[in-house]
């Protein structure tokens, strides 16, 4: 992950992605940058990130850049679901 030194990983289950989650949470979740890039979500590419990381929301960052929230949060919390049932399955 190219951010994993900016975001530290946590085993920490996220139940739901909305509009005011956290970019750094988003980040923690592995295969969330790839849904960003596929959107082209101009945040992973800045130099700012590391300043803007703990207080940007994906809703604000979507308004700004006028990005399809309801797509990508669709995106994010499918990939969610997904990892949270592989974990439940393990157990």
């Amino acid at each position: 992950m190219a951010f994993a030194k900016i975001v530290k990983i946590k085993n920490k289950k996220m139940k739901k992605i909305n509009q005011k989650t956290i970019l750094k949470e988003i980040l923690k979740i592995k295969g969330s940058e790839e849904i960003l890039k596929k959107h082209n979500f101009p945040c992973l590419f800045c130099p700012m990130l590391a300043l803007e990381i703990e207080k940007l929301t994906i809703g604000e960052i979507c308004e700004n850049y006028h990005l399809e929230t309801k797509k990508i949060l669709e995106d994010l919390n499918n990939l969610l679901k997904g990892r949270n049932k592989k974990s439940k399955i393990k157990k």
